[in-house]
Order: structure tokens, then sequence, then C-alpha cells
């Protein structure tokens, strides 16, 4: 976790504070004590995930924790039995939803494998050119379909490089076609009912619902391209704000220009730094003498990323760290500020090589360089420093700066390691010196997305593998829309077939899965259990319904989709799903409306989260633009407004009401 700040602490009391007497005022208006207690579990929901007070996944596992306990306690709290019965407690981990996207995952991480995303870089350039009018909808009518298929964030992960390359081949910055393809991204999640966690989840919390309601009002669930005609004409709206609107809500930045330009000088034009590379020698008589690295650069502001000592070269992971110790004789390379390498050679009596003799090879730009690196939402690195993990010495970077809310963080003149101090946030861009070989080997790790894509590699994906990729992808599709299996064995067909085929292996499918996505949504399935079982649903339907019945159902359609929009701001769109179905269930069957289609409402304006980077596609881009949260609610809060005029018009004009 990250540490948090006096003023945070503060504010986190005074919410639970109020959260606190929130509860005990509903506890003596409420029809019944398990409607009070679930409430209290509600709210206690809504403020852990919305003040993070712990991790998403953990406060999750918490609530369920105690769902689980109040059987214990029920006699002691006035209830005759739990909250949620034993037997549905973990029904979450079995779960058709949950399997399904641990599948979903799966299958989208083996596409990727086989090279495809390189196929697809290549295809926009040939048809897109170099027009940001024509890249644009290209590159995120391609996002957006890719995220129909997989996990949002996944498909975003994936195009990062992939916008990078054409931006550093078009001459467009990146600045000018992330945010497009990140938003596109999130639309495409619903486009489809696998495309993202809460449409996934839907179809599981309609048949939770339909164990309370009459024969009469069951439900039924959603096809897999239902959505379909909302979700297209979603993914348009943002594709043509864009288009027309790019240029007033885009940060304008200056273009790329010398493709071919060395690292060095891609960091000085893009980030206004100017670091250089040199050599030098130790004398015998330097004070650099049995000094640790560490020690000399935080004195001296320095990186020192390779050491000759005889013939041995040390550079990358596990070979030198900050407690390796300087000898006479050794040869350093120095990655810096000009000015600072010149105090350097002259205090510490430096013999400075002319080019570089000795380290010319492994540290020109074929072998190593600046590389630009991301750190996604569920990185377990969040919340550490570079020095706290041993950066140099476990992966191979040495982190020169850390692009932070649209700005460069550096060593300062106060404080020479505060960039090595400061712990990683969600969406920091790691401005690192590497060999490419280390970068390489980074690109299979999940605490990383590596945004430099143009460098040289040894080839390890697999596009002899395509068409088996695409095989059991296909199967998987077929099996979802011509049979009656369940949606979760369709995926896990196509899955186990990548792993069969031999387009993953069984370890890198275990690493595809984000277990922190799996543990967060099958923990709060009991919730709405809960909630259900309870009647706490029926009864903050039935007091909606008291202020809000007698409008028209397309304004009663509107209300719902902002509060999902604001519930999905401040916690999770699955929290935010199994909160409000059961919710917007009783309050259509009130009304005389369809349930299933104001669920659907829930499931797809939880999707609504562009007007501050809390979603994780929005926190995973913020870093490779630079952008600012500014930049976010500018752009943002049109597409918000946006989104929901659009979706409520296409639930009706389609006939999903």
């Amino acid at each position: 976790m990250p540490k948090t700040s006096k003023k945070q602490i503060i504010k986190k009391l005074v919410a639970g504070v109020i959260f606190i007497l929130a509860a005990l005022y509903l506890a003596q208006i409420v029809p019944s004590a398990g409607v009070a207690w679930a409430m209290a579990v509600l709210l206690l929901t809504i403020y852990l995930f919305a003040f993070e007070v712990v991790e998403v996944d953990v406060a999750a596992i918490l609530v369920m924790v105690l769902l689980g306990l109040s059987g214990l306690f029920a006699p002691w709290i006035g209830l005759e039995e739990g909250l949620v019965r034993p037997d549905q407690l973990f029904n979450g981990f079995s779960s058709n939803a949950v399997i399904s996207i641990i599948a979903v995952m799966i299958i989208g991480h083996g596409l990727d494998r086989t090279g495809l995303m390189n196929e697809v870089a290549a295809f926009i350039l040939k048809v897109g050119g170099k027009s940001e009018k024509t890249i644009i909808p290209i590159i995120s009518g391609t996002v957006a379909f890719i995220s129909s298929f997989m996990q949002n964030v996944g498909a975003a992960a994936l195009f990062i490089p992939v916008v990078n390359r054409i931006s550093n081949r078009s001459g467009i910055a990146m600045s000018r076609l992330l945010m497009p393809m990140g938003f596109c991204a999130i639309l495409g999640g619903t486009v489809t009912m696998i495309g993202s966690s809460p449409l996934i989840l839907l179809n599981d919390l309609i048949l939770t619902s339909n164990e309370y309601l009459p024969e009469d009002q069951k439900m039924q669930v959603w096809s897999l391209f239902s959505v379909t005609p909302i979700g297209i004409t979603l993914v348009i709206t943002g594709i043509l704000y864009f288009i027309y609107a790019g240029k007033y809500v885009l940060p304008a930045v200056k273009t790329r220009e010398k493709p071919h330009e060395t690292t060095l000088e891609y960091l000085e034009r893009t980030y206004n730094v100017d670091f250089d590379l040199i050599e030098v020698e130790v004398t015998q008589e330097s004070p650099l003498v049995d000094k640790k690295l560490l020690e000399v650069e935080q004195q001296s502001k320095i990186r020192i990323i390779a050491i000759k000592e005889g013939s041995q070269l040390l550079i990358g992971a596990d070979s030198i760290d900050r407690d390796t110790r300087i000898k006479a004789g050794q040869v350093l390379g120095i990655v810096g500020l000009p000015e600072r390498e010149t105090d350097f050679v002259e205090k510490y009596k430096l013999v400075l090589h002319q080019g570089n003799p000795v380290f010319g090879d492994l540290l020109s730009d074929r072998e190593s360089g600046i590389a630009e690196i991301v750190i996604p939402p569920d990185s377990t690195l969040i919340g550490k420093s570079a020095i706290d993990l041993w950066m140099r010495k476990r992966y191979g970077l040495s982190v020169m700066g850390i692009l932070r809310d649209g700005k460069v963080l550096l060593a300062s003149e106060e404080a020479a390691d505060d960039i090595r101090a400061i712990p990683f946030q969600a969406g920091d861009m790691l401005l690192a010196y590497t060999t490419w070989k280390a970068l390489e080997r980074l690109e299979g790790n999940n605490d990383f997305v590596i945004v430099t894509s143009d460098y040289p590699r040894s080839e390890k994906l697999r596009p002899h593998k395509l068409k088996a990729a695409l095989l059991f992808f296909s199967i998987a599709l077929f099996l979802i829309l011509f049979t009656d299996v369940r949606l979760s064995v369709a995926l896990l067909t196509g899955a186990i077939g990548m792993v069969i085929s031999g387009v993953l292996s069984i370890d890198e499918a275990y690493e595809a899965v984000s277990w922190k996505t799996v543990f967060l949504l099958a923990s709060l399935i009991p919730l709405g259990y809960a909630v259900e079982s309870t009647g706490t649903a029926k009864w903050i339907a039935d007091n909606v319904l008291a202020v809000v019945g007698d409008l028209q159902p397309w304004m009663i359609q509107a209300s719902i989709a902002i509060l999902a929009t604001m519930f999905t701001l401040v916690m999770s769109n699955v929290g935010a799903t199994v909160l409000l179905v059961p919710l917007v269930v009783n309050i259509a069957i009130g009304i005389g409306a369809d349930p299933a289609a104001f669920a659907l409402i829930v499931a797809l304006a939880t999707s609504n989260s562009f007007i501050i980077p809390t979603h994780q596609v929005n926190a995973l881009i913020m870093g490779p633009a630079g952008y600012k949260v500014a930049d976010f609610m500018k752009a943002g809060g049109i597409m918000t407004i946006l989104f929901i005029i659009v979706l409520i018009a296409a639930v009706n004009l389609f006939g999903i009401t």
C-alpha cells in the first residue's frame, strides 16, 4: 500500500465516523434487523472502496468473511440465521462469471503471444497512413473490437506498444492517440456480454434475483450479442467525438521528429531531459575507491550503469547493485546530466575516455538505452520504491526519472536519491536505462507494461501458433453462439485449447490471470445474495420509488445510469454492479418496467468512467502520454455526458426495454 499522509488519515477517520452515524440512523428506520445489518455491510463496503482504506480485493474478501461470521453471531445480533447461507458463501469462486473472466484473460494472452499485435500495428499504418483523423478511428475501432472479447485493461495494455510504434513512424504524438484508444477500449467492453466484468457478472446476478422473484416476474438472461447494437453505438460515438472534437479536448503537444534518433536524443526532445552517456576509469588515487555505488550516486546525482573489472563486464540484472564497491582500475559507464558528470570526473580524479571504447557496443542503441515502462494498476510493485525492490539488480533497470501527472520527476539538488525512494503509483511511467535483453525479459512480467517497442530483440513470440490460437478462439465463439453450453465452459474450451496446442504453457496461462480481479469478483458475489435475501434491495427500491416513481421511465433510466456512473468513479465497476443490480431490479418491478433492461443499464453504465483516471485503463495510459487529471476532466467530462445520453437513447431505440 502507498504511504498515507496525515491529512489522508484524518479524512478517512472523519468519513468513517460519518458512515457509522449513517448506519446507526438507518438501523432506526429499517423494517428488520436483517436489513439493518445488510445496510451496515453495504455502507462498510462503499467506505472501504471509496476511501481505499485497504486494497479493493482485500476489502472484498473482508466483506465476504464478515458475511460468513454473521451466522456465528446471529443469535447475539438479532438474526435468526446469517446474512448469507453457508453453502452460498463461496459460490463466487465457482460461479459462471468468475470462471468466464479467467478464461477470457487466458485467451487474450494467447492471442498476444502469437505476435498478432505486431501485425495489427503494421496494418493500421498501411491503411491509416500518417493522418490523425484516419489513424484515430482505425486504432480506436480495432481496440474496441479486441476489447469486446477480452478485458479492456488487457486490450489497452496490448496496444500501448502498438500506439508507441505508430506514433514513432507517423509523427503523431502519443498524447493525441492514447486517450481515444483508452476510451474506446472501455467502450469496447460494452459490445458483447463478455467484454467487461460487470456484463459477464450480470447474468449471474439476474439468476440470483430470480430466486427471490415470483414466477411471472423472473427475468431472461442476455445472450452474447444482445448488447451489441448499444455497444457499437457507444463506440461510434466515442470515435466521432475524438475525430471532430479531438483538436479541442486532447492535449496539444509537439509531434515527433527524427524517428531514428537515439533514446537519449528522444528523451531530451520529448521530456526536455538532457542526459549524457560517458565512460570513465578509476585511478589509484581516486576518492571513489572502496565506496559503494549507492553512496556515490546519491552524492553526485548520476547513475552507474556498467562496470568493467579486468576482463569482466558487469551490466544488467544480477550484475551490479547499490552495495557494489568501486575499485581502482575499473571502468565505469555513467548516465547523468552533463554538468553533473563533469563535476563528478573532476572531483573524484577520474580519467574520462574519449567516446566509449570499452562499452561502445554494449551501451550502443543496438544493445541498450532509455526505456519507457508503465506500472499497471494491478502491479505488485505499487507502494514500493526502486530502492525497496533493488530495481537495478533484480530487473536490470536504472531508474532515471518518473513521469507522473504530466511532470517528469528527477533527482533534485536537495534530495539526490528522491527518484529511487519514491513509492510507485499506478500509471507511473519509469524512464529507465536498461539493456534490451533485460527489457525483453520483462515483457512477460505482469508488474510492467513495456511502452518502448522499437528496440532490437530476439524473437520469442510464436507467430507459427497464430492459426491454432485463432482456431480455438473461433471454437469458443461457436460454442457460445450456437450451443447451449454455459459461457464458462465455452470460454474454457478456448483457453485449454491454447495450452494444449502450445500457444501458451500452463505456467503462462496461470500468469495471464489477474487473481486480484478474480478474488474481487468472487468475494463480492455473496454480498448480492445478502442484499436480496434480507429484503434490503426491495426496501431501498421502495424508498427510491417514493421519490422518482412519478417520473417518465426514460428519466428513471437516466437517473439509474447517473447513479451507476457516480458509483463506478469511486469504487470498482464490479462492486457498483453487485450493489446496484438488486436495487434497480426492484425499482423496475415497482414501476412495471422490464427489470432485466434496468439491470443491463447498470452493467453498461459502470463503464462510464472517463472523467477522472480511476478506471484501470485511464490509469494505464496516463503515464505514457503524460496526461494530467485536468486532461481527463476536460475530455472525459464531455464523454461522460455523451455516454449517458447515447446509452438511454440506444436502450429505448433498439427496444431493449
